[in-house]
């Protein structure tokens, strides 16, 4: 009985294992390129875009680290699909290309506060990408002065008397 319960367990072990090198041979999830920058915002300071490159950038942008887990079938796919996505919606590196659609500035700002974005699980494996309140309100102000809106009606905030307020002075 324990003999053949022993084999029953090595042969589904054999058949996962080699079911997941099998799948390694997907091709989907591969296609690692960084096209190249074509133009960026004009940045209100360095901090700012720091800011989001160490949120962002990833994948939105043609500056995008690839790790080593994004070789490995399913979380390949997974990363390929979200920075094709990212890519899609937001780009960083071809800011200057009037033929595509980028993002408004109100549509960042609401995803940015609402911490919709970076995703929860990408903040798992890259914690440096979390931004903090102050941070995420340095970003926000950033993108306004950088990028602006379309009817001018979003302005910066004072954030630095904000976070006097929360250390205590």
């Amino acid at each position: 009985m324990l003999k053949k319960s022993k084999q029953i367990f090595f042969t589904i072990m054999a058949v996962l294992i080699g079911g997941f090198i099998a799948i390694q041979f997907i091709p989907y999830g591969r296609n690692h390129t960084n096209p190249p920058v074509t133009g960026e915002p004009e940045w209100s300071s360095p901090e700012v875009r720091e800011l989001a490159e160490r949120a962002c950038y990833d994948c939105h942008s043609n500056e995008t680290i690839w790790p080593w887990y994004s070789h490995v079938y399913p979380i390949s796919a997974m990363v390929q699909h979200d920075v094709e996505k990212g890519r899609e919606v937001l780009n960083y590196s071809e800011w200057d290309n009037t033929e595509r659609e980028q993002a408004t500035t109100e549509r960042m700002i609401e995803t940015i506060s609402k911490n919709v974005m970076p995703l929860p699980y990408y903040l798992l494996i890259h914690p440096v990408a979390e931004l903090s309140e102050v941070e995420q309100g340095r970003l926000i102000n950033g993108l306004i002065e950088s990028i602006g809106d379309d009817d001018g009606s979003l302005e910066a905030v004072d954030i630095e008397g904000d976070e006097e307020e929360d250390s205590g002075n």
